[in-house]
């Protein structure tokens, strides 16, 4: 198993690559299930959840290419319908499965998943919204039993709550329904809205694209042909990245992102004091010596992501004052409170709000990384942290972020991984 071990590292330099999105990567890779063609996907990251999905797929019988940052996937050949739990148990996105093949076959088995332990994120949104579309749902054994042997019939569906998963798996069930469905209270995220785009330009009439309201026309069973296309730039990475260079107080500069998916984060930082050199691809941060406290609320997108928040928290440990910081969304996503109050941060916890008091000395020890953020929360702190921070449990991290420690390495972070004794 490999570790981090960081270093304290008074300054950054220079310009970070941002790769494709590991959240677009996800519904997009599933949406292949949908094509009578072979699909090539490029700017997919190096991360741990694609080649779990990729895996999957090739166990239900597709062929799977991965060259560089592009894949090849030919689902003219899946023979199962079934996602095992040994596969689906690593990822919770695996679900994503469900709603293209239960469309296309008319019944699959797909596993409970597992995942980050970060909070309860139930698939009951994903089964009524199914049910609706005509589909006989079942529990057994761990597994989500469905069919649909007539196909599934398009309908209104209303969430009773925003789910980014939900709302790209019935999408992609509703591209080959019978008729129309008509989602409200869809979500809004960058990564829901290339789905729907791409399926748009492959001959599924999408209307409302990147509204609650998302209008699908379905095929009636009929495959579509999809174009290559390439993955939109991960926000989230970006965003981690911008902390890096306020956390440390440099200028950075950000390559292929996208400036307009990261609104709330930039508006943040730039309350915190930092201001940026925008152009439609790339993102320079211009640090401030006196980071302000700052207050966040987590909430869906377009507001404050969830995934950006225990990356603030870190940067807030940094700030002049008391900042506050408060979880909507994931009720056991400050699990990494604990391990920078380990490592000095000044943090208290009332229920889903933390408290941060700055400026905190931080000093180096051994932490704990409990899910995919919180890991990266801990190698920002590690930046500034007297004396040498080791990260343990950096599988989290591989999970969706493609070669953190190199991308900080070519800017002068003092940090390399190595393998636990």
């Amino acid at each position: 198993m490999d570790y981090l071990k960081i270093k304290s590292t008074p300054s950054l330099s220079g310009t970070i690559k941002i790769s494709g999105a590991k959240n677009a990567s996800l519904p997009l890779i599933a949406m292949t299930i949908l094509a009578k063609n072979n699909v090539i996907i490029k700017n997919l990251p190096h991360v741990a959840d694609i080649r779990t999905l990729l895996k999957l797929l090739s166990n239900l019988g597709a062929v799977c290419e991965f060259t560089d940052d592009s894949v090849n996937v030919d689902t003219s050949t899946l023979t199962e319908t079934k996602a095992t739990y040994d596969i689906v148990k690593t990822m919770r996105a695996s679900i994503l499965v469900l709603g293209p093949i239960l469309a296309r076959f008319g019944h699959c088995e797909v596993s409970l998943p597992g995942g980050c332990a970060i909070g309860q994120r139930p698939i009951d949104l994903h089964l009524k919204a199914l049910e609706q579309m005509g589909a006989k749902i079942d529990i057994n054994a761990g597994y989500v039993q469905a069919t649909a042997p007539d196909g599934l019939k398009g309908c209104n569906i209303i969430f009773d709550k925003i789910t980014v998963t939900g709302t790209a798996n019935i999408v992609m069930a509703a591209a080959l329904a019978h008729g129309t469905t008509v989602i409200t209270n869809a979500a809004r995220e960058p990564e829901v809205v290339q789905l729907c785009e791409v399926l748009n330009a492959s001959g599924v009439k999408i209307e409302g694209i990147g509204s609650a309201i998302l209008t699908v026309h379905g095929t009636s069973g009929e495959l579509i042909n999809i174009d290559e296309f390439s993955v939109i730039p991960d926000r989230i990475e970006a965003g981690t990245y911008l902390c890096a260079a306020a956390i440390t107080k440099t200028e950075l500069t950000l390559t292929d992102a996208e400036p307009k998916h990261l609104g709330s984060v930039l508006a943040k930082l730039e309350e915190m004091g930092c201001t940026f050199t925008l152009t439609h691809d790339t993102i320079t941060l211009h640090p401030t010596q006196n980071l302000k406290p700052v207050k966040i609320v987590t909430q869906e997108y377009p507001a404050f992501p969830t995934d950006m928040q225990a990356q603030f928290l870190a940067l807030a440990t940094q700030a002049d004052g008391t900042s506050i910081i408060e979880e909507r969304l994931f009720e056991n996503r400050f699990m990494h409170v604990s391990e920078l109050q380990r490592m000095g941060a000044n943090i208290t916890l009332n229920g889903h709000t933390a408290t941060v008091s700055g400026k905190c000395k931080l000093s180096g020890t051994d932490v704990m990384a409990t899910d995919l953020r919180a890991s990266s929360a801990l190698v920002l702190a590690g930046l500034v942290a007297e004396g040498e921070t080791n990260v343990h449990r950096i599988y989290h991290l591989d999970r969706g972020y493609d070669s953190l420690e190199k991308k900080l390495q070519n800017v002068g972070a003092n940090i390399e991984r190595l393998k636990e004794k």
